[in-house]
């Protein structure tokens, strides 16, 4: 099977914020150093097999918070017609923002896929037009598209734990966001990438490929720290260590 089961034993670390003493970070480094790569119109076959182009883009993109949401509005007002396909849908009194059956803001859902999914063929690029429009423009796309998708499939979550002696931290897990991160619908999904062998194909482990989003989602201290951690990992991996075996899906 291309996909590794969703239980193996993992590698984990946990260090204190440089930057904040009562935070700490507890790290997956079996996912860290792995070799996974977004594969986007490269051999991605998409959550759902009805709509293999539309990557992991058919649900359309939950905004974290308000600001979030806010910081795509100002971007989306870069979008032409030239570089955005549903750029009519998404301006029209519809607009590109919609509420869950929740009530939960996100990102337009329009001919299956979230409103920013440009097609293959489109003359201004296929794939999410807010990530075109940071390459264009020499941004990364953790600036233009909304958090949950730069973030994908880094998963950041949060603990407040009571130590023995009474004192609180914040546990802050930077993990990999693997099918259960969607809730039970995850299990449904027809095709995902993180723990699927297909997507594990890149030169370099998902800490340096990542760098950027790792370090919005724990400050620069913090990464550095985390960088340490991770190359003597992959030392001790190299050196083909009991019990430090790499992620599966990974390359043997």
């Amino acid at each position: 099977m291309p996909e590794v089961p969703l239980d193996f034993p993992r590698a984990w670390v946990e260090f204190a914020d440089p930057a904040d003493a009562e935070q700490v970070f507890r790290c997956d480094l079996t996912w860290l150093t792995s070799r996974w790569s977004c594969i986007f119109g490269a051999g991605c076959r998409g959550i759902y097999s009805t709509a293999p182009d539309a990557g992991c883009c058919s649900l359309g993109a939950h905004f974290s918070e308000r600001s979030d949401e806010k910081r795509v509005r100002r971007h989306v007002k870069e979008l032409t017609p030239e570089s955005w396909q549903r750029h009519r849908q998404g301006t029209s009194r519809d607009g590109w923002v919609e509420s869950d059956d929740e009530g939960a803001r996100k990102t337009r859902v329009v001919d299956g896929a979230c409103v920013f999914l440009n097609d293959p063929g489109f003359p201004g690029g296929p794939g999410c037009a807010l990530h075109g429009l940071a390459l264009r423009t020499g941004r990364h796309p953790v600036d233009t598209k909304p958090d949950v998708c730069w973030q994908l499939p880094i998963r950041r979550t949060y603990d407040r734990v009571t130590r023995p002696d009474d004192t609180e931290v914040l546990v802050v897990t930077i993990g990999e966001y693997d099918r259960r991160g969607w809730g039970p619908g995850g299990h449904d999904l027809d095709w995902y990438c993180s723990a699927n062998t297909e997507a594990h194909v890149a030169s370099e482990p998902v800490y340096r490929s990542c760098e950027r989003e790792l370090r919005e989602l724990m400050g620069d201290p913090a990464y550095a720290e985390l960088v340490r951690h991770c190359a003597a990992r992959l030392t001790l991996v190299s050196r083909r260590t009991p019990l430090l075996a790499p992620h599966p899906a990974d390359p043997a």
